[in-house]
């Protein structure tokens, strides 16, 4: 009897699976094998960093997080948690420009504050660079990468024009 179930449920699979074939299963194939690309950085002072700035799989862009560095001088902006959340989303903004991308591609946001106590004056901010309310996560942690104030990750995915 378990012969004949196994027998019956391999037929079925099988035929699942050419159903599939048949019916665009190509596609679904594709989309579930697509290798990921992982882009340097576009700024030669970052080429040789330990992480890639995006990493691509398909559609969907993973941007590394940001912090409110000017990149002409590599040192923080002066101005606290506003001046330092502009710059880094400037600097997502130039990354995402690097890739044919804009603020409005942008699906998920992971916000990291230096001090919980500057969510208001960074939300100020943000609502400006993202009046499409992407999905956000926000957290305080004890220390930020060179004494930053904010760092902000961001998802984005290109849309097929």
């Amino acid at each position: 009897m378990r012969y004949v179930i196994f027998l019956l449920f391999t037929i079925l699979l099988l035929s699942c699976t050419t159903t599939l074939k048949e019916g665009g299963g190509d596609n679904i194939k594709h989309q579930l094998s697509i290798e990921p690309v992982f882009h340097s950085s576009h700024e030669p002072e970052k080429k040789s960093a330990p992480f890639s700035d995006v990493v691509q799989v398909g559609d969907i862009y993973y941007l590394s997080g940001q912090i409110g560095m000017d990149h002409s001088t590599r040192t923080l902006v002066d101005g606290g948690i506003t001046a330092e959340t502009k710059q880094a989303l400037e600097n997502i903004k130039a990354v995402l420009k690097h890739h044919g991308l804009e603020l409005d591609d942008v699906v998920k946001a992971t916000v990291i504050l230096d001090d919980i106590q500057d969510f208001s004056a960074f939300n100020e901010i943000y609502q400006a660079y993202f009046p499409q309310k992407p999905a956000r996560t926000t957290f305080a942690a004890e220390a930020l990468a060179r004494g930053a104030k904010i760092e902000i990750e961001v998802v984005a995915i290109k849309v097929a024009q």
